[in-house]
C-alpha cells in the first residue's frame, strides 16, 4: 500500500467526527461510510491490522475486531493472501442518469401549496445555540444536568430481549402500556388528576397534542381564546386549521376573566407558569376559570408545561383536577423535564375525544416510538424522573436568582417580576427599545435572547418589540452574569435598539 493511501486513511479518521464514545465503534463508523459515500470503492484492499493500527495510533486488537465486524456484516471480505477488501456489494450501485429542467411544465407550487405555513412566524433562535458562549434561550436543557447514566440503564433494560419483543411490534394506534401505567401512577396524581386509561393518549411532545386538538375539534369559523401574550405556535396551529383567534388579556392571577369569552368554544391556557409570562395563575382564578367555562360552555384546553418545576411551594392543583364535566383538556410534556428531543407528551380527556384523537394520530404516524415509551415508562418507575425534577428545580432556581440580580446590576430599567418557577425570565425593556433588532447585534457578541414581540397578536406594535424572554436551562451557572453584562453593553452602545 502506497505512502499517499496511508495518508488517506489517517485523513479520514482525523477529519470523521462521530458520536461513538469508543475508537472502535468510531473506526467503525468511518469505514462504514467511506464505503457507503465511495471513498473505499468495491474490491479496496484496506491497510493490514498491523499497518492501520500503527498509522492510527491504536491497538491493533481494535482493528482486528472492527475488520472481523465489518466482514459479519459483509461490507468487507477476505482475499486470500492479500487480507480483507471491500465487497463488491457492499454499496448500492446508484446509476446517474441527466435529469433536464424544463421549467414550462413544473407544477405552480405557490398554487398548489395555499396555507403556505413556511412563512408562519415563529420563536426565533440559531440552530447552532450551542456554540453561543451565552445561550439565554429557553425550551433547550444542559447536558451537565442530564442523567445520562440512569437513562442509559432504562435504554438498556429496554433492549433486552423479552422488551424489545414486547414494545417493537407495530401497535397500530396503541401506546406502550407500561407508559400509560406511569403517567396514570406517578405524573397525573401529582397535579391532583386521576384518570383511566381510556382518557389518556401519549403524543410526540405538547406540540403534537395541540395539532391533533385543531384536527378533531375544528369546525368553520371556530373561536379560540388564546392568552395576550401567548403561544405563538398555538396561534399558527390553530389559526392554519381555520379557527378565529381571540386574544384574551391577563393580569397578575392569571388570565382576565372579564366579558372577553363571548364567542369562543374553546379557551387554551397556560396556568402553572404562563407561556411566555412566567404568571401562575392562582387557585382561585382556576375555580373561577372553570365556573366561566361552564356558564359560557366554551372548553379549556390545559397546557401545565412546567407544573413541575416550582420553587416556593407546592404547585396549585390543575384546572383539569377540579373537572367534574369533562370540560379540560390535559396537555402536558416531558420535554422540559427530561429532554426537548425526546418529544414525549400526553393528552387526558374524555374517552370520546381521546378515541378520536387516537384515530388521527393513527393517521398521522400510528404511534409514537414504543422504544422510546418504554425507556421512559422504566426512567419513571424506578424514580430517576423524580430524582431529575429535583436536580433542576434546584439549578433553575438558582440561576434565575442569579439572572435577576445581574438583571438588577446591569439592566435597571428593565422591568420583571421572579417567577416562582420554570426556567425563564419575562422581562420589558424601556420606551423605544427594540427588542427584536438588540436580539440581532447581541448575538454577534455571543449572546443569545429571544424577542418576546413573536408572543403578540401585534408582534410589530412598539410595545410588543420592548419584550424579551431570557432562559437559564441550556446557559452555565458562571455565564450568567457576563452575559448580562455583555447585553448591556450592547444596549448602550445601540441606544437606538
Amino acid at each position: 500500500m502506497t505512502r499517499s493511501q496511508l495518508s488517506m486513511w489517517k485523513t479520514l479518521f482525523q477529519q470523521h467526527l462521530s458520536p461513538e464514545p469508543t475508537l472502535q465503534g468510531r473506526l467503525r463508523t468511518m469505514v462504514v461510510r467511506a464505503i457507503l459515500d465511495g471513498v473505499l470503492g468495491p474490491g479496496t484492499i484496506l491497510p493490514s491490522s498491523r499497518k492501520l493500527a500503527a498509522l492510527l495510533k491504536i491497538s491493533r486488537n481494535t482493528v482486528t475486531l472492527v475488520y472481523q465486524h465489518l466482514a459479519d456484516q459483509a461490507y468487507i471480505e477476505v482475499k486470500p493472501r492479500s487480507g480483507y477488501m471491500v465487497s463488491a456489494n457492499a454499496a448500492p450501485k446508484l446509476e446517474k442518469e441527466e435529469c433536464v429542467s424544463n421549467q414550462q411544465n413544473a407544477p405552480n407550487w405557490d398554487q398548489r401549496l395555499p396555507r403556505k405555513l413556511w412563512t408562519l412566524p415563529n420563536i426565533r433562535k440559531p440552530t447552532n445555540w450551542q456554540d453561543y458562549p451565552y445561550p439565554f434561550i429557553y425550551g433547550q436543557f444542559d447536558a451537565a444536568l442530564f442523567p445520562s447514566r440512569e437513562w442509559r440503564e432504562c435504554v438498556t433494560q429496554a433492549l433486552r430481549a423479552t422488551a424489545v419483543r414486547d414494545w417493537a411490534c407495530d401497535r397500530i394506534d396503541q401506546d406502550d402500556p407500561q407508559l400509560i401505567e406511569q403517567v396514570q401512577q406517578r405524573i397525573l396524581p401529582a397535579r391532583g388528576i386521576w384518570a383511566s386509561k381510556e382518557e389518556i393518549l401519549i403524543t410526540a411532545g405538547a406540540q403534537q397534542a395541540n395539532f391533533i386538538l385543531s384536527e378533531v375539534l375544528l369546525g368553520a369559523n371556530t373561536v379560540l381564546g388564546l392568552e395576550e401574550p401567548g403561544y405563538p405556535d398555538v396561534r399558527n396551529i390553530f389559526s392554519s386549521h381555520g379557527a378565529v383567534i381571540k386574544p384574551l388579556k391577563l393580569d397578575a392571577d392569571g388570565i382576565d376573566l372579564g366579558n372577553h369569552f363571548k364567542g369562543c368554544d374553546y379557551v387554551y391556557v397556560t396556568p402553572s407558569h404562563q407561556c411566555p409570562t412566567t404568571i401562575a395563575m392562582t387557585q382561585q382564578r382556576r375555580f373561577d376559570l372553570l365556573e366561566v367555562a361552564t356558564r359560557n360552555d366554551f372548553v379549556i384546553i390545559e397546557d401545565d408545561y412546567d407544573s413541575e418545576l416550582n420553587f416556593v411551594s407546592e404547585p396549585s392543583r390543575a384546572i383539569k383536577s377540579l373537572d367534574k364535566d369533562g370540560r379540560v383538556i390535559y396537555v402536558g410534556s416531558l420535554s422540559k423535564t427530561v429532554a426537548p428531543g425526546l418529544r414525549v407528551g400526553f393528552m387526558v380527556a374524555d374517552p370520546a375525544l381521546i378515541r378520536e384523537a387516537r384515530a388521527s394520530r393513527r393517521l398521522m404516524m400510528r404511534h409514537p416510538p414504543t422504544n422510546n415509551e418504554r425507556a421512559l415508562a422504566l426512567f419513571l418507575s424506578l424514580g430517576h424522573h423524580d430524582m431529575l425534577i429535583r436536580r433542576l428545580t434546584k439549578a433553575y432556581d438558582q440561576r434565575l436568582a442569579l439572572l435577576g440580580e445581574a438583571v438588577r446590576r446591569y439592566l435597571p430599567q428593565w422591568r420583571f417580576q421572579a417567577p416562582n418557577g420554570g426556567s425563564a425570565l419575562w422581562l420589558q425593556a424601556p420606551k423605544g427599545t427594540s427588542v427584536d433588532r438588540l436580539a440581532e447585534v447581541a448575538l454577534e457578541a455571543g449572546v443569545v435572547i429571544e424577542a418576546g414581540s413573536i408572543f403578540f397578536s401585534k408582534p410589530k406594535s412598539a410595545f410588543a418589540q420592548r419584550h424579551a424572554r431570557l432562559g437559564v436551562a441550556s446557559i452555565p451557572q458562571t455565564h450568567i452574569e457576563d452575559g448580562i453584562r455583555l447585553l448591556a453593553d450592547t444596549h448602550k452602545r445601540n441606544l437606538h435598539l
